[in-house]
């Protein structure tokens, strides 16, 4: 008996924080207490002492368990006001037609609730259903949202499919001015039919070398030609709900600035190791059309950097 007194106060001083733990080990103790009782007397003289420190290890163990039960109950109340929380945020954003800003929210919701332990079991199902029922239907919105759009983009591509082959047999009159309208007209069209699936997106391209292959049959000055173009493409970027496309291209041109500042450095560096050297040598000429050169596509892109941050 004191064999099995000692390993029920083993049990006792365990730690155990778990509901399965604890399940466990007040099966234990009870097969114990049936192996004490069914162990037969003892001597008089301990007999009493012997039934004393049974029962305090007992009652130890009864204790701490009734104390886990306790604060687990705590717990779970404190667990169903987070649930109750993360429920009252699905509902008030069940409808919201903002899906950029809605869709992280709930989804991160959906997060939370996961992290958040059991709450009373009479109240688990109820609450549950509360909140699933809340993001499916959200849920369900911004998938029908996203078919809508799919189907708006696919009409899209196949009138921009049209579009671009009327493009490419475009017969210009010869007249600068005149031609310039019609390709502006032309990329105006391209503008107004929408966006497409992003897995088609190479139409985009295709248009812009095609518009490449009029440009130069109109002997347009290539800064300008590009920035046509770019505005085209800054029109597209303008009506995408992506952001990071938007801040991507940014940082493409940003980048394109000091990469070219940084060769104009170089090249003027380079200049210094022709001090002697006249000014119509055919290194020196070279270094001056580079420079040149560069200094105009600086300008085209700082140009572009600005409309780019305009959308900003």
């Amino acid at each position: 008996k004191q064999a099995i007194i000692e390993k029920i106060a083993q049990v006792s001083s365990e730690n155990i924080n778990s509901h399965k733990g604890w399940q466990n080990k007040i099966k234990e103790v009870e097969a114990l207490r049936e192996e004490f009782f069914k162990a037969g007397k003892v001597p008089i003289k301990v007999n009493e002492a012997t039934w004393a420190k049974f029962k305090d290890v007992v009652r130890s163990f009864n204790r701490k368990k009734n104390q886990f039960y306790k604060d687990l109950k705590k717990e779970q109340y404190i667990n169903l006001q987070k649930k109750e929380e993360l429920v009252k945020i699905a509902e008030e954003n069940k409808d919201n037609d903002d899906f950029e800003a809605t869709t992280p929210l709930m989804k991160k919701i959906q997060s939370d609730w996961k992290q958040i332990g059991h709450v009373p079991r009479k109240d688990s199902d109820k609450i549950w259903k509360q909140f699933k029922k809340a993001c499916n239907h959200y849920f369900d919105r911004l998938k029908d949202q996203r078919n809508a759009a799919t189907a708006e983009e696919e009409q899209a591509f196949k009138e921009k499919e049209a579009l671009l082959a009327q493009v490419k047999e475009l017969k210009l009159s010869g007249e600068q001015k005149e031609d310039l309208a019609t390709i502006k007209e032309q990329i105006n069209k391209w503008k107004n039919i929408g966006r497409v699936p992003r897995n088609k997106r190479h139409i985009e391209g295709d248009f812009n070398s095609t518009l490449d292959g009029l440009f130069k049959n109109l002997d347009l000055n290539k800064s300008e030609a590009e920035m046509i173009k770019f505005e085209n493409k800054l029109q597209d970027l303008s009506s995408t709900d992506n952001q990071r496309v938007i801040d991507n291209e940014r940082f493409y041109i940003q980048k394109k600035v000091d990469e070219i500042k940084g060769e104009i450095n170089q090249l003027e560096n380079n200049l210094q190791f022709f001090t002697n050297v006249k000014s119509d040598n055919p290194l020196v000429k070279e270094v001056h059309k580079n420079i040149k050169k560069h200094k105009e596509e600086l300008a085209l892109w700082k140009t572009k950097l600005k409309k780019i941050k305009s959308l900003y």
